[in-house]
């Protein structure tokens, strides 16, 4: 891809953009938090909120590949032992099923299960970047760091869900890590849509504070710009 900039209309301003050194970062779109019999299902959510985020993130995706832009996809999940999975957020809430328990997609948010997987929507191709990853933030004990400091990686676009839990939490982890994020409001979403909407405003505010907000039709016409 050459080295050519891009300005996206976003709040609380409009932020110029270097396409060779930003990511596509897609969050937690995996059956288990999607689907009916998984996870977030198990906590008593209703998971067709967050079916509104699908066609946002495939269409920035797919334009996202054509420029080539680096494409992250992450992945919340624990591993068949459980060692990576503290007591503290197993024993959390009072889910129908817990982490780790038999569900209609395999083990739920176990690595390697049905369930962990991302939505066929959305499925990484073999050369994207797939991350795998204990807890609720993106960068906390995976390689995401170091991927991107390989990359020369200096913005990231973020969407997938949810956006006060894994969303946020991604965003401010990058934040201190000095990274520029534009988030993709269409492209998120939550169980609750007032936490989507709160969410949103706390990154955008006090002047940007986490980040940028936009939408997926601004970031799809600064790519093609």
């Amino acid at each position: 891809m050459t080295n050519l900039n891009g300005t996206i209309a976003a709040e609380p301003e409009p932020i110029t953009l270097d396409w060779s050194r930003t990511a596509l970062v897609i969050i937690d779109m995996q059956r288990d938090f999607m689907e009916p019999g998984g996870f977030g299902e198990t906590l008593g959510n209703d998971v067709g909120q967050l079916v509104r985020a699908v066609k946002p993130i495939a269409t920035v995706l797919q334009a996202a590949r054509a420029v080539g832009l680096l494409v992250v996809h992450t992945r919340e999940g624990h591993l068949p032992d459980l060692s990576d999975a503290p007591p503290a957020k197993i024993e959390r809430g009072a889910p129908r099923l817990r982490i780790g328990d038999p569900g209609p997609m395999g083990r739920i948010l176990i690595r390697g299960e049905a369930g962990h997987d991302i939505i066929p929507e959305l499925y990484p191709l073999d050369s994207e970047v797939v991350i795998d990853k204990p807890g609720k933030g993106a960068f906390y004990a995976t390689e995401l760091g170091d991927i991107l400091q390989k990359y020369g990686i200096e913005n990231l676009l973020v969407c997938g869900v949810t956006t006060e839990v894994c969303v946020n939490t991604t965003v401010r982890e990058a934040n201190d890590r000095g990274y520029r994020c534009v988030v993709i409001s269409d492209g998120c979403a939550s169980y609750f849509p007032e936490f989507h909407e709160m969410g949103l405003k706390m990154i955008k505010a006090q002047g940007g504070i986490f980040g940028w907000v936009t939408d997926s039709a601004a970031v799809l016409e600064a790519l093609a710009a």
